[in-house]
């Protein structure tokens, strides 16, 4: 007879999906059996928040679902952060997690891995939470997560998934009409938009309008395109750029504070029209009220959209990104300027690289000015839900799941939540390159809490010799005396069948690459 847990991967391979990511335990290994034969790959982390966070990096590089095996009670609540990161950022991902059994289900008696209501406790940060307590409703739910996905067709075995939605034509008319009447129009590229590169650029192109892109927007436009402002929608060129735009076209974009109001100044002012395009109807209507709202698939409205308006003759609108574009590079302080220089010779180094930032001084760097080369290319914690630990784990799923240079960018700090997955790369044989940007502890968050006159505590925290841990997991590790090393030393982490931890003392790297200065902008908060 098929087991509940043979039919689940025969279900999951009819969805095309090929990586688990998950840790076995007494009340999951029934979903193994039918792993072996299925062609679907296991990785294993070493702790549930990093089987979550590989499957967040590797839906954000890929596009595509990622998955998880976790167990009951503290599983789930070990890979809580890491699903309420994904949530946060609208990143598709499928958790399934054994639970007690009927008779035993939220008794209170203190069974093994027993929690009060585990359904109840997933609700809080995903999509749906469900407890299947009958085997003839798993091909029912497997059908409304990747619904909630919807992710390209896979094979048969399968519930049809329906079509993204697409524009009304009624709208999409207005919509263009706005275009039409704008004199200076830009365009705002969210996450959602990360699937629709290409009417992206008819659409920019045609109407001569600068496209501002938030961290998981970026490499929309590719780095070097004129119209393209890769830089953070918060500083005060940017801002400028949306205050002064008579249209204002928003793709695939929350608004969320951490990439529209970082420094919590407000905010730019939409004063002309606007124009939304999301999928989410609900999230469509937060915020400043839309003059015109696209309820689509990004990629489908602005295909539309494209289509219904007539491409004008070049204008100002190169002019303004390039404006924009130097506006923000020159507000950059001595830290964000070496910052923004390190992912840049990481970018040039390693053509179609893909960097995961944790929360570090060179990630806000990133944040603020980094121009990736194509999409899904960038993303890290530091927007969002704002989580430490989360590159390593995450630069490790990205791997996996797209085989192409992979770089995780992270603070001394942030990796000691997460180093042990150091082995899970390891053990994989992974080329990950792991660049550990070192200030000897929490030193954003010292500054921070000096300058508001607050006595550092907690802060100063003891940094263990990270090339000799890295070395005792299997890892190349070397510490960076001169930044003209960088390109050489990422040229050969390509090569092994490894990770390698390069370790960059922020200090000799500013000094560097500025000088001793004097900082021009506030420290960055976590």
């Amino acid at each position: 007879m098929k087991t509940v847990g043979l039919y689940l991967v025969e279900l999951l391979a009819a969805y095309g999906v090929d990586t688990v990511f998950g840790i076995p335990g007494v009340h999951t290994v029934e979903m193994y059996r039918g792993l072996p034969r299925s062609g679907i790959r296991h990785f294993t982390p070493r702790h549930e928040q990093g089987a979550g966070f590989m499957a967040d990096g590797y839906a954000r590089a890929t596009g595509k679902p990622g998955v998880c095996f976790i167990i009951s009670g503290p599983g789930l609540t070990n890979i809580a952060t890491a699903m309420a990161q994904a949530y946060g950022d609208s990143v598709p991902m499928l958790v399934i997690t054994s639970v007690n059994p009927p008779g035993r289900l939220g008794s209170g008696e203190g069974h093994l891995h027993e929690l009060p209501d585990q359904r109840q406790l997933g609700r809080q940060f995903t999509a749906f939470s469900h407890t299947i307590l009958r085997a003839d409703e798993l091909a029912q739910v497997v059908a409304r997560a990747f619904a909630v996905f919807a992710s390209a067709l896979p094979p048969a075995r399968k519930r049809p998934v329906p079509s993204r939605p697409a524009a009304e034509p009624q709208a999409v008319a207005a919509a263009a009409a706005l275009c039409t009447a704008a004199l200076r129009p830009i365009i705002l590229a969210g996450g959602g938009a990360a699937d629709a590169a290409v009417p992206m650029r008819r659409l920019a192109e045609a109407l001569d309008a600068p496209v501002i892109m938030t961290v998981n927007g970026r490499g929309v436009l590719p780095a070097g395109h004129p119209l393209g402002v890769p830089c953070s929608p918060a500083m005060e060129a940017t801002r400028a750029l949306i205050e002064t735009a008579d249209l204002v076209i928003a793709a695939g974009t929350e608004f969320g504070p951490t990439d529209y109001d970082f420094y919590e100044t407000g905010g730019a002012r939409i004063g002309g029209k606007l124009i939304r395009i999301d999928i989410d109807a609900e999230q469509a209507m937060r915020g400043r009220p839309a003059d015109q709202a696209l309820i689509s698939d990004a990629a489908l409205a602005l295909e539309a959209l494209a289509a219904a308006v007539s491409p004008r003759p070049p204008g100002d609108g190169a002019a303004r990104a390039k404006l924009a574009r130097s506006g923000v590079r020159k507000a950059l302080n001595p830290i964000l300027r070496a910052g923004a220089h390190l992912m840049e010779v990481v970018r040039d180094t390693l053509p179609g690289v893909v960097i995961v930032g944790d929360s570090a001084q060179p990630v806000y760097a990133g944040c603020i000015d980094y121009a990736a080369t194509r999409p899904r290319s960038w993303f890290c914690s530091a927007t969002g839900y704002g989580t430490l630990g989360y590159a390593l784990p995450a630069a490790t799923g990205a791997l996996i799941g797209t085989r192409r240079p992979t770089v995780c960018l992270i603070g001394d700090g942030g990796i000691q939540f997460t180093l042990p997955e150091l082995g899970s790369a390891r053990e994989a044989e992974l080329p990950l390159i792991v660049l550990l940007w070192n200030n000897n502890g929490y030193g954003e968050i010292k500054s921070y809490m000096e300058t508001r006159g607050i006595e550092p505590i907690g802060v100063d925290i003891f940094t263990p010799d990270f090339l000799t841990i890295s070395r005792g997991f299997g890892c190349e590790a070397h510490r960076m005396k001169d930044h003209r090393e960088l390109p050489a030393l990422l040229e050969a982490a390509l090569l092994r069948r490894c990770p390698t931890v390069i370790e960059i003392v922020e200090a000799d790297y500013i000094a560097a690459i500025n000088g001793q200065e004097e900082p021009a902008l506030p420290a960055v908060a976590e």
